[in-house]
């Protein structure tokens, strides 16, 4: 009986993983998406001199570190996943796999730009559009990296 209840919270582990990260990739795909046929070559300011929208490409990582580094940033990817969705094997807080999902989805969405925007097979440019003054341009899977990260802390914090 114990075996089947384990079984169960496995299961849903899982399958919120796959929610939370499923529903990030779609909405960041769909955000890049509208991007590119949106902004690129203009910038659309949403409120003057906080938020606008342009169209940038990026090779490398977050705030444009590891520029070309394709290859090593989506291998660092993969085994990125394949950590989260082993450590959700493991009992842990809805939290906690909620925040894992974030990471998971944002690594996936700026994955796919990176295997298909490209040349080669890891060197394509992830897409970018979002942007407050001095700070680099960034998108929706950034975003869900960030609050993944966030809330897998919070979740750590309160536990405590």
């Amino acid at each position: 009986m114990r075996d089947v209840r384990v079984q169960d919270l496995r299961l849903h582990r899982l399958l919120t993983l796959a929610a939370a990260s499923g529903t990030v990739i779609v909405a960041d795909l769909a955000t890049k998406a509208y991007a590119a046929n949106t902004f690129v070559g203009r910038t659309v300011e949403i409120i003057p001199v906080v938020l606008s929208f342009t169209y940038a490409e990026n090779t490398g990582a977050s705030f444009s570190f590891f520029q070309g580094a394709g290859t090593f940033l989506s291998i660092a990817a993969f085994v990125a996943l394949a950590v989260i969705v082993a450590s959700v094997w493991q009992p842990r807080p809805l939290a906690e796999v909620v925040g894992l999902g974030l990471i998971a989805g944002g690594a996936t969405g700026n994955l796919v730009d990176r295997l298909t925007r490209g040349e080669g097979t890891f060197d394509g440019a992830v897409i970018d559009w979002i942007q407050f003054p001095n700070f680099p341009v960034f998108n929706l899977a950034d975003t869900c990296i960030t609050f993944g990260v966030i809330t897998i802390l919070v979740a750590a914090w309160r536990s405590r």
